[in-house]
């Protein structure tokens, strides 16, 4: 029994030796945990993202609105579901007024801080169309 564990012992180290030793391993590992990005501390110069020009009604609620108006989490009326006809029936100004102030469950301008009300309203009527 003595022997046993003597040689698997043995073995072990050999493999931890073997393992330290592998520059390529290393190499491996190091890129593994390397951060995935970078955290920006105040008084750095800020980085400043250009605008790419007014998003489609489709390309924000893809962006924004999808996650609960594509699967109708929180009771959010689904794209092109009847379930927008009574909201419609109120007007665009009040679709308008409550997908830029929220409602219910639904927090300001949905998810999408950065949209313009005009990108909002060309989501709102991505999302009715055909209704």
């Amino acid at each position: 029994m003595k022997k046993i564990t003597f040689v698997l012992a043995l073995l072990g180290c050999a493999l931890v030796a073997q393992a330290s030793t592998d520059d390529k391993s290393q190499d491996e590992l190091k890129a593994r945990i390397a951060p995935v990005g970078q955290v920006y501390l105040a008084g750095a110069e800020p980085v400043v993202v250009k605008p790419t020009g007014p998003r489609t009604g489709e390309q924000v609620y893809q962006g924004a609105c999808f996650a609960c108006h594509g699967t109708g989490a929180l009771d959010a009326p689904k794209k092109g579901d009847a379930a927008w006809k009574p909201r419609i029936a109120q007007g665009m100004d009040v679709l308008k007024k409550h997908a830029i102030e929220g409602i219910r469950s639904m927090p300001p301008r949905g998810t999408c801080a950065d949209c313009s009300d005009e990108e909002i309203v060309d989501a709102i009527k991505f999302m009715t169309e055909g209704v």
